[in-house]
């Protein structure tokens, strides 16, 4: 299995089980939500980025472009800045 800093985990009610996939440096999604795929309205755009900077990365998850949270890690140690 390749390694991905972004990993998303993804459970649903169509699917038997859950899915997953990595992402190097961005990934978004976009949900939609109505009565069928041809009758939809776009609901929210969740991104979640990964930003290098020096020796901290910046991991953050926004919606509709406002940041909901925001994750430092020290690259040297690989531990988390609270």
């Amino acid at each position: 299995m390749r390694s991905y800093p972004i990993w998303h985990d993804i459970t649903a009610c169509n699917y038997k089980s859950s899915k997953s996939y990595g992402s190097k440096n961005t990934a978004q999604t976009k949900v939609y939500v109505g009565t069928s795929a041809n009758n939809s309205n776009l609901l929210a755009t969740v991104i979640t980025t990964k930003r290098v900077v020096g020796d901290i990365t910046f991991f953050r998850l926004s919606v509709d472009n406002v940041i909901i949270k925001e994750l430092r890690m020290c690259n040297k140690t690989n531990t988390i800045i609270k």
